[in-house]
C-alpha cells in the first residue's frame, strides 16, 4: 500500500472540494491525513448554491485549516444565474472569503450557454473588483473565450488564478503577460500523456501554485481513485522533477504565492 508520510514541509492545497458527498464517510480522517502531509491550507471554491452550506461547515469546523471562496461554477450557469448571483453576492457582506470563485466558461460539456457563462464570469470579476478578492478561474475547452474576457476587464485590481491548467507554452506565456495571474498546477501534471512538465519547464516559479481539485483529477499512483488534499506532496513531487528544482524550495516558492494571492496568515496555527 502507498501512503503519504509525514511531512515537515508547509503546503497548501488552492482548490479542493472537501465538502462535497465523496467525503461523507471519512472526511474528518481525510483531514487529518491532509495535515499530516504538511497540507496546512485548504482552500474551498464554491459551485452553486447547493454547497455553500457544507463549505461552510467545513470552514467553520477547521478555521485555520479550511477557508472558503464564493462564485458560481460555470457548469452550474442556468437560466437562472442573475437570480443566484444576486443571492450568492449577498454572502460577501456576512462572512470573509479567500477568493472569488469558481468561476470561468467550461465549453467541454455545453455550448449553447456560452452567452450566459460570459455574463456570469464577468460579473464575478466585477465582485473580485469590488471586494479586492482574487478570481479562481475555471477555463475547460475555453481559454480564448477566457481571455478575451480578460483582456477586457483586466486592471490593477484584477488577480487570480487559472486553475487546472494543462495548456501551452503560449497559453502559459498568455497567462503570465498580465501580471496577476497565476497557474493552479494539480494531478494532471503526473499523466504521461499530458505532456505538461515540459511546459511547466519554461514557467518562472512566482507564477505557480499547487491544487487537487478532489475529489477529481486524481494523481498517479492513485489515479482512478478518489482525489483528496493529502496528495499534494505527489503533486510536489513530479514539479519538482519537471523543473529541476528541490521539493523543499519549490514547497517554500509555491506556499509563499498561494499565500501571498490569496492573503492568508504566514504560518500554520496549531489547532
Amino acid at each position: 500500500m502507498i501512503r503519504v508520510h509525514l511531512c515537515a514541509m508547509f503546503l497548501i492545497d488552492t482548490h479542493t472540494h472537501l465538502y462535497l458527498d465523496a467525503f461523507a464517510e471519512d472526511r474528518e480522517a481525510m483531514i487529518q491525513r491532509a495535515l499530516d502531509a504538511g497540507v496546512q491550507r485548504m482552500l474551498l471554491p464554491n459551485i452553486d448554491e447547493r454547497s455553500i452550506d457544507g463549505m461552510h461547515a467545513m470552514s467553520e469546523r477547521w478555521p485555520n485549516h479550511v477557508f472558503p471562496m464564493m462564485g458560481l461554477h460555470p457548469c452550474d450557469v442556468k437560466e437562472d444565474y442573475m437570480q443566484v448571483l444576486q443571492r450568492m453576492k449577498a454572502h460577501f457582506t456576512q462572512r470573509s472569503y479567500v477568493a472569488v470563485g469558481e468561476t470561468g466558461i467550461d465549453l467541454y460539456w455545453d455550448k449553447t450557454s456560452l452567452h450566459n457563462q460570459i455574463e456570469s464570469f464577468k460579473i464575478q470579476i466585477e465582485w473580485a473588483k469590488e471586494y479586492r478578492l482574487p478570481i479562481v478561474i475555471h477555463a475547460r475547452d475555453s481559454f480564448d473565450e477566457i481571455t478575451e474576457v480578460v483582456d477586457e476587464m483586466h486592471d490593477e485590481r484584477l488577480r487570480g488564478v487559472f486553475h487546472c491548467f494543462t495548456g501551452t507554452s503560449d497559453q502559459a506565456k498568455k497567462v503570465m503577460s498580465y501580471g496577476s495571474f497565476m497557474l493552479g498546477i494539480g494531478g494532471v501534471l503526473t499523466y504521461p500523456k499530458a505532456n505538461l512538465g515540459a511546459t511547466l519547464a519554461t514557467v518562472p516559479l512566482e507564477f505557480i501554485v499547487l491544487e487537487t481539485d478532489s475529489p477529481f483529477l486524481t494523481p498517479v499512483p492513485f489515479r482512478g481513485k478518489r482525489n483528496e488534499s493529502s496528495y499534494i506532496p505527489f503533486v510536489l513531487r513530479q514539479l519538482s522533477t519537471a523543473m529541476g528544482i528541490e521539493e523543499e524550495r519549490l514547497a517554500d516558492i509555491t506556499t509563499s504565492n498561494a499565500l501571498r494571492m490569496f492573503d492568508l496568515v504566514p504560518k500554520p496555527t496549531l489547532s
